[in-house]
C-alpha cells in the first residue's frame, strides 16, 4: 500500500517537473528572433515608483528615467513616498520626479499602487502605467521598447529583469541567475509557444484601460504574480519585452534574502489558496494556457516540499530494502554519482544563462557554483510558510547606489 502511494505521488511530481522542462525548451526556438517590431514614439506613460525610505537609491532611478531615449512630453515620472522617515521625497523631487503624496494608510506596495491608480484614473492623456522599484536603474531604450509593445496591441508587458550587482557575492550572483533562468526558460519560452509571460515585480507595463476596467485588487504579499493570475482569469496575455531592461539591486546578505524569499513563498501560497479554484474552472472552460501556468507556478512551494519528502522516502526504503521500480529510484540507486551529475547539469544551465546574457562567467563563478545551495535553502523557507498563517510585508533595505552609465550591457 505504501508503495502504491509513493508511485501516485511520484507520477504527479514527475508530470509537474516535465511540464516546466518541456515548456522551458521553447526558449531555444528562434532563439535570436525579435518578437516585437520597432515603432515611432506614440504612447504616453505614467511611471510609478512606490518608495519607502529609499533616499540612497531613488535619485539614480529617476535620473535614468529622465535620460530615456523617448520624447520627454510622452512620459511623467511619479514617486509615491509612503511610510517614509527619511528624505526620499526631497531627493526624488530634486532629481526631477513628480510627487504623489500617499494620503491613506498602506502596508504593502500593492496598496500604494492601488491608491496611485485611483489617483490618476481621471487623467485621460495617460495610455499606460509602468511600475518600477526604487532600487532599479533603467536602460535608456526601456520606454521606446514598451511603446513598441503597445503599438503591437499588447495590453500588459513585462520587461527583462537584470541585475545591478551580479558579481558582489554568491547571493547576488544566485539571484541574478534565478532571474536570467526565469527570463529565458519561462518568459521567453512562453512567447515562443504563444503563451503568456508573468509579471515579475518590477519593470512592467499595464495599459490604463486594463486598470480602469478590472482594477488592481491585489490582497496577497506578492502583488505581481497575483496580478498575473488576474490577467489570466480575464483572458489577457502578458508580453515579454526582452529589450526593455531593468537593472535591479540584489540582496547580498543571507538574512535579507531569507526574509525576501519567505515573503515570495508565502505570497505564492496565499495566491494558490485564493485562486486555485477559479484558475482550474477557467482553464477547464477556456483552455487558456496562462491559467494552467499560474496554477502550477503557485504550487511550487508545495512541490518542492513533496520532492524533498520523496527523496527522504527513497532513503528510508533503501535502508529497509523495499524495492521500487521507477526512473528516479533507479537513478538514485547510483547514490552520490546521481546527485553529482544533477549538480553538474545545473552548473551547465547556469553557465549557459550567464553567457547568453553576455556576463562574465569568472565574475559570477560563486553564484554559478552555489546556485544549487541557494535553491535548497528554499526548502526550510517553504516548510515554514506552509504552517505559518500570516506574514507581515517588510521592505528590503537598499543601499547600492549605481548610475545607469556605470552599467555595461
Amino acid at each position: 500500500m505504501i508503495q502504491i502511494l509513493y508511485y501516485i505521488v511520484f507520477i504527479f511530481s514527475l508530470t509537474y517537473g516535465l511540464y516546466f522542462l518541456i515548456t522551458g525548451f521553447f526558449g531555444f526556438k528562434n532563439i535570436h528572433k525579435k518578437l516585437i517590431k520597432k515603432h515611432k514614439p506614440k504612447h504616453k506613460f505614467a511611471i510609478l515608483i512606490a518608495s519607502r525610505n529609499e533616499e540612497n537609491v531613488i535619485e539614480n532611478l529617476v535620473k535614468s528615467l529622465i535620460k530615456q531615449d523617448y520624447p520627454e512630453d510622452l512620459f511623467d515620472v511619479y514617486v509615491i513616498p509612503n511610510n517614509c522617515t527619511d528624505s526620499t521625497e526631497k531627493v526624488a523631487k530634486e532629481a526631477g520626479a513628480k510627487i504623489i503624496k500617499c494620503t491613506v494608510p498602506t502596508k504593502s506596495k500593492g496598496e500604494v499602487l492601488r491608491f496611485t491608480f485611483d489617483k490618476l484614473s481621471s487623467k485621460k492623456d495617460i495610455d499606460a502605467y509602468i511600475i518600477f522599484d526604487a532600487d532599479n536603474v533603467v536602460h535608456p531604450e526601456f520606454l521606446a521598447r514598451m511603446n513598441d509593445a503597445l503599438c503591437e496591441g499588447h495590453k500588459v508587458a513585462q520587461g527583462f529583469r537584470d541585475s545591478k550587482n551580479p558579481s558582489d557575492n554568491w547571493i547576488s550572483g544566485s539571484y541574478s541567475i534565478f532571474y536570467w533562468i526565469q527570463n529565458f526558460f519561462f518568459s521567453k519560452a512562453r512567447m515562443q509557444m504563444g503563451g503568456s509571460s508573468s509579471i515579475n515585480g518590477t519593470g512592467f507595463m499595464v495599459k490604463k484601460e486594463v486598470i480602469d476596467e478590472f482594477g488592481f485588487n491585489t490582497v496577497t504579499l506578492t502583488e505581481d504574480v497575483e496580478f498575473t493570475a488576474q490577467c489570466a482569469l480575464n483572458g489577457i496575455k502578458i508580453m515579454f519585452v526582452e529589450d526593455a531592461i531593468t537593472y535591479d539591486e540584489q540582496p547580498t546578505e543571507f538574512k535579507a534574502s531569507w526574509k525576501q524569499r519567505k515573503r515570495w513563498s508565502m505570497g505564492n501560497i496565499q495566491c494558490f489558496r485564493t485562486y486555485n479554484k477559479s484558475l482550474i474552472r477557467t482553464y477547464s472552460k477556456t483552455g487558456f494556457l496562462p491559467c494552467l501556468d499560474m496554477l502550477l507556478s503557485f504550487m511550487a512551494p508545495y512541490m518542492q516540499i513533496v520532492a524533498t519528502l520523496l527523496t527522504i522516502v527513497l532513503i528510508i526504503f533503501r535502508f529497509a530494502n523495499i524495492q521500487l521500480y521507477d526512473v528516479f529510484a533507479y537513478m538514485y540507486s547510483y547514490g552520490i554519482l546521481f546527485f553529482f551529475i544533477a549538480y553538474l547539469a545545473n552548473v551547465a544551465i547556469n553557465i549557459f544563462v550567464v553567457k547568453y546574457n553576455k556576463k562574465s562567467v569568472k565574475e559570477i563563478m560563486s553564484g554559478i557554483l552555489l546556485f544549487t545551495f541557494f535553491i535548497l535553502t528554499w526548502i526550510p523557507i517553504n516548510a515554514i510558510c506552509l504552517f505559518k498563517k500570516d506574514l507581515v510585508w517588510e521592505p528590503i533595505k537598499h543601499k547600492r547606489s549605481v548610475n545607469i552609465d556605470e552599467i555595461k550591457k
